[in-house]
């Protein structure tokens, strides 16, 4: 039996089409049922049908719950942690540590009383520690607490503390650390937004610097690496190192739309974000930014994929075929 955390999330939604292909037994983590129906849109891009979504075992629980968890792992003996909690609003700090920390710490903990074989986890370049002199970020990296580090950052790296700890517990664990990750069915959230804010005539880019990769290639990639004798590594994916700047013009040119043609900087935006979390403290409504997605935004950091190409004889769709293959889906996918 497989297990699937955060099953109905962008990476989690993705990971079942991969998983429902094949004769294994899948139990899927969720929440709540209306969530079940952003699994479905993702099946329709793969061109699944969706009645394959009958062959999984819909579990309802919460990872930060201990009770509701404990029969989820009854006969699990893979596992595949893709819950977490994105946000870099300070507001959600505690919140983020509660799912990302101690909701991992439990995730952990049962599959040490299960005797899991394996534990794949879903991380983020953001745990990946900060070069010291430019050069490109690897695996060997160091992530330096004493750093201006993001509360997404912090919980993240927390919790592949947790990971490592059940790899010393007798259980055979895989990171993945992916950078910003692109690809259909979630096109109000996270890097979908990117889509459908090109599409609607967004004026504005930055500069930053980053790695993307397209979410076909995590899934595969988390498949791979759980299915191999490969144990108590990690793994960067990243397929190519690009400026917000690029991508937005691949966006809008695979939308045959007008590029966004006015620069944010910097100082801009740090009084934007200033102005921003000062009001959302009078209206109580989300900031439109924030400090660290501002720092993201301009900041460059590079980072090299060469373990996971030459652990898996890997090749990565480009960022421009990933771009395409997003926006050929958007608008059946939208609708």
């Amino acid at each position: 039996m497989i297990l699937v955390t955060g099953a109905t999330g962008f990476v989690g939604a993705h990971l079942l089409c991969q998983l429902v292909q094949t004769n294994e037994p899948v139990r899927a983590i969720y929440r709540s049922e209306n969530t079940i129906e952003n699994v479905q849109k993702v099946f329709s891009l793969y061109g699944l049908n969706v009645s394959l979504i009958a062959k999984i075992e819909w579990f309802k629980a919460d990872i930060t719950d201990v009770p509701s968890m404990i029969p989820a792992f009854l006969g699990v003996k893979k596992v595949y942690h893709c819950a977490a909690f994105i946000s870099f609003n300070p507001k959600d700090y505690r919140a983020m540590r509660k799912v990302n920390i101690h909701g991992t710490a439990i995730i952990v903990n049962l599959s040490i009383d299960a005797k899991v074989d394996k534990i794949c986890f879903v991380s983020s370049i953001a745990s990946i520690g900060n070069s010291i002199n430019g050069g490109l970020l690897t695996e060997e990296n160091q992530w330096n607490p004493q750093e201006d580090n993001s509360g997404y950052s912090i919980t993240k790296f927390g919790a592949e503390m947790e990971v490592w700890r059940a790899s010393q517990e007798g259980v055979d664990v895989v990171i993945v650390n992916p950078g910003v990750i692109l690809g259909g069915g979630f096109w109000n959230a996270g890097s979908g937004q990117l889509f459908t804010k090109v599409l609607n005539g967004f004026k504005y880019y930055t500069e930053g610097v980053t790695g993307f990769v397209g979410v076909k290639d995590v899934v595969k990639t988390m498949v791979q690496l759980t299915n191999s004798t490969i144990k108590n590594e990690r793994f960067i994916l990243v397929s190519e190192n690009k400026s917000y700047k690029e991508v937005l013009f691949l966006i809008a040119d695979a939308f045959d739309k007008k590029r966004p043609h006015k620069k944010a900087y910097r100082w801009q935006m740090e009084f934007l974000w200033r102005i921003s979390s000062f009001l959302s403290i009078i209206t109580k409504k989300e900031p439109l930014l924030s400090k660290y997605a501002v720092k993201s935004a301009n900041s460059t950091s590079l980072y090299a994929s060469k373990k996971i190409k030459e652990t898996l004889s890997l090749k990565f769709q480009t960022i421009e075929e990933v771009v395409k293959d997003v926006a050929e889906n958007y608008p059946t996918a939208a609708s």
